[in-house]
Formats: structure tokens, sequence, C-alpha cells
């Protein structure tokens, strides 16, 4: 059962314990992403940031897709406004509402598990491969389409899908624009694990929860290690590693209770303190 949550116009936040679950919620437009769904996105975002009982997130759809990119319908009305109608920051950003989403995802510092329960195409397809692990049901499916909007990858898709699923098996989704299903989605390493579509939220929740039982100030260390590590050679990474150690050791009850635990053969319970 949920713990509370927030019904937005286009996504809905619920606590579930220590677990933050955030649905984009306009299954009519397959969620595809428009204004008011980023904007809310940025807020959920930051209340679980916030937040210090929240120590993993889940990401999800509802209906039958996961997301299918940018809202094409809400952009169109976009481009028919006046630029008067735009805020300053918005017309001299360089990096557009798509730098904006992909920022948004990679500076969330708590573990967070996507949901795929459907389609994931363009900007969802980015939304998926920036989460930390990614269980998917029968129904998942990948696509670019970049491509063919006569565009080249945005929202963080060339950034995050090679991380993922290495340059070779990007450069032939993207250059394609083939859609990829679960079970090779789970060959590429897109997908960890496949479950039935009924039992998808609930795993996907059970898993967060597996995360959220570790200490969480060394749980956030090791996402930030994990992603600073990538794009450094190996001096920096250790470097990196010690700092992160220090950080971690910072909760000084939480490293006296993994040791007590250690010692009585029990679980720990950690207070991030």
């Amino acid at each position: 059962m949920a713990d509370g949550g927030q019904v937005f116009d286009a996504v809905i936040y619920e606590r579930r314990g220590p677990v933050a679950v955030l649905t984009l919620n306009k299954p009519d437009r397959l969620n595809a992403l428009s204004a008011v769904m980023r904007a809310e996105v940025e807020t959920a975002l930051a209340e679980a940031r916030a937040d210090d009982e929240v120590r993993a997130l889940v990401l999800t759809g509802a209906g039958r897709g996961f997301c299918s990119g940018a809202d094409l319908a809400g952009a169109a009305m976009m481009a028919e406004r006046p630029a008067e109608a735009t805020g300053q920051n918005e017309r001299i950003d360089e990096m557009g509402w798509v730098g904006r989403w992909a920022t948004l995802w990679a500076t969330f510092d708590k573990p967070v598990v996507g949901a795929i329960n459907g389609v994931a195409a363009g900007a969802g397809l980015s939304t998926a491969a920036a989460c930390d692990v990614r269980i998917g049901s029968e129904h998942a499916r990948f696509k670019s389409v970049f491509i063919e909007r006569n565009l080249s990858p945005d929202s963080g898709l060339s950034w995050f899908l090679p991380r993922v699923v290495g340059y070779a098996a990007a450069a032939d989704m993207i250059f394609t624009s083939r859609a990829v299903g679960a079970e090779e989605a789970l060959g590429l390493g897109l997908l960890n694990r496949i479950v039935p579509a009924a039992e998808l939220l609930d795993a996907a929740v059970a898993y967060a929860e597996t995360i959220a039982q570790w200490p969480p100030l060394a749980m956030r260390m090791s996402k930030r290690v994990l992603q600073h590590n990538q794009d450094c050679e190996l001096t920096e990474a250790l470097r990196y590693e010690s700092q992160g150690l220090a950080f971690a050791r910072r909760a000084v009850n939480d490293a006296k209770e993994s040791r007590l635990a250690f010692v009585e053969k029990r679980k720990g319970v950690y207070t991030g303190t």
C-alpha cells in the first residue's frame, strides 16, 4: 500500500515505504512528454531527492506505454505561439528542454528502477536508458525513431544508450530505427530482467526495496562513483572512489550498525546517520 502521494495533472507520485513510485500518467497519448508532464516530473524528483526517507525511485508509465517520446501535438501548439509567450530563459537556453530533461535524470542521485511496461520511443527510450536498472514486461519495446523524423538523437540518447548496450548496438538501434522487443533487450542489457506484465510494478518496487535496505548514504555515493567513473582514467577513478568512501563513512551510526549486523548475523537497520 502506498504511504501517501500526490496526483498532478500528468504524473502520479506516491510513496511506498522507502520507495517512491513516479508514474507518467497520460495513457491516451502513450505518456508523451508534454511541457506540463516535464515540469511535474521535475517537481516530483525534487521532492524525492529532498526526502531522506526515499531511498530509491521506480519510474513507470500508465496504460500500455512507458513513454512515446516528445508530445508532438503539444510542440506544434507551442510553435504557433509568438516568441513573446516564451520566457527569456527558455529562449536563450542552448540545450533546450531535451537537454534539461537528460540532465534531470543524470543528476538524480538516488537509484532509479525503470518499470518498462510498454513502448519506450524517442525521448522515452532516452529516459529508459537513463534509469540505473530496468525491469520490463513482455510488452516492453524500445525504438529510437529520431531518424524517422529527420532528427539526430537528443534528450541524452547518444550519451545514455551506448553506456548501457555498447556503441555498436546503440548505433544499430539509432541508424535503423528498428523496434527492439523485450527478449532482445534482455540480451543487450537494456533490460535487466523480464517479468509478467501483471507483476511488473510489484516486482520493480520489490527490487527497489532490496536497494533501500542498505545504508542510504553509501548507496547514493555508490551511484555517484559509478556515474563519474564511466568517463575517466583508472587513477582518477581510484581517487574518486577514495572520496566516495570518505563521504559514506560520515554516516557513523550506519558504519557501526553494519559491523554489528555482520558479527551478529542479522539484517542491518540503517538510518543514513
